[in-house]
């Protein structure tokens, strides 16, 4: 009976519903554990994110004979000297535009409120249905500031809890670079040469997807924010370096990143100079087009294979149940799933053909 695959399917998918529910029952034995992976995921993604981006440079070190513990030392030296410029140089400017952005909004006020003067003297010459969406607008205006007030609060908690966890990042992220090519080769002494064999191409593949998500879409990022400050200080754009490193922080966040930071670079023009808003849509779509047409495609190739759609549908998803934080790992998180899955498939399907060579 268990030889057709119908009923080994059905029997599969009983067993896992059964350990669910056991697990659900028993989930007092696992909440000292999930509470202890949620007090070291911060500094251990942190860490895992930066390991991506500098571990090709200690590679590379490696390969012209500078020994690793010196390698990793040369990295935290070159992020020390990446942090003093961004001290230096970056946040005096961020910080006395945001200043100058704070001061702006009462002007930025007063110019809502003409706007809106104007629209009610004009009300006879919109159609009842723009009129009556506009007035759903502002009857709801209160609901909606709410909602976006709590979702920055929120945002605002998430930053300062990565804060407090960001002084361990240093000490994870310098043990990886250091022996984090120990792990496999560790591991795989308690395991079978077979199964040796397929956890090392496992673990390379998931290395492989999340490197070239990680470290291109690093990159991608920082061309994108650079193309941003150009195209914004060629218009005149205000707060053009602000916005560019808003833009380039949003960019992490897959398709939805490019239209969130193009929200505050239109709203600053819009009271700036109308025009002001055209230009700095304009400029956000080359650099989208550049990004997405020539950039992209030879930083990231198609290593990550995932179809637009599903990205939407992870992105909506994620963003309804995590929040900011979950815009940001959905997609690596999605990438490192499918490639666990199709991994194990493709070991089931080789184990089958070899029990049964006439089977494929």
């Amino acid at each position: 009976m268990f030889k057709k695959k119908s009923i080994r399917i059905l029997v599969t998918c009983i067993l896992i519903f059964t350990l669910i529910y056991l697990i659900s029952l028993t989930k007092f034995i696992f909440e000292p554990v999930g509470a202890y992976l949620t007090a070291i995921a911060v500094p251990i993604i942190g860490a895992g994110i930066i390991f991506y981006i500098t571990n090709p440079i200690v590679n590379w070190l490696e390969k012209k004979r500078v020994p690793r513990i010196a390698g990793t030392f040369i990295v935290f030296l070159l992020i020390v000297l990446v942090i003093t410029i961004i001290i230096n140089f970056v946040a005096p400017v961020v910080q006395r535009q945001f200043s100058n952005f704070v001061d702006s909004i009462p002007k930025m006020v007063n110019s809502a409120e003409s706007l809106f003067e104007m629209w009610q003297e004009n009300q006879n010459i919109i159609p009842p249905q723009f009129e009556n969406a506009i007035q759903n607008v502002l009857d709801n205006f209160s609901q909606y500031a709410e909602t976006i007030t709590s979702s920055i609060i929120g945002v605002i908690g998430q930053i300062f809890s990565f804060v407090f966890a960001f002084f361990l990042i240093p000490f994870f992220l310098f043990f990886m670079l250091k022996d984090g090519y120990k792990f496999v080769p560790f591991v795989s002494k308690f395991l079978s040469p077979k199964k040796a064999k397929s956890f090392k191409t496992l673990t390379a593949n998931i290395n492989h997807t999340l490197a070239s998500f990680i470290q291109g879409q690093f990159i991608v990022s920082v061309c994108v924010g650079a193309m941003l400050y150009i195209g914004y200080l060629i218009i005149g754009l205000e707060y053009s370096l602000s916005l560019a490193l808003f833009g380039l922080l949003m960019n992490f966040i897959p398709f939805l990143g490019p239209f969130l930071s193009a929200i505050p670079a239109i709203i600053v023009g819009v009271f700036q100079e109308p025009i002001m808003a055209v230009w700095a849509a304009i400029v956000m779509i080359v650099a989208q087009q550049i990004e997405s047409n020539l950039i992209s495609p030879n930083v990231m190739g198609r290593a990550l294979s995932i179809h637009p759609l599903t990205v939407i549908t992870l992105i909506l998803a994620a963003g309804g149940i995590a929040g900011f934080l979950g815009l940001l790992f959905i997609i690596p998180a999605y990438a490192v799933v499918k490639t666990i899955i199709a991994h194990f498939y493709y070991e089931w399907k080789k184990n089958q053909s070899e029990e049964d060579p006439d089977l494929f």
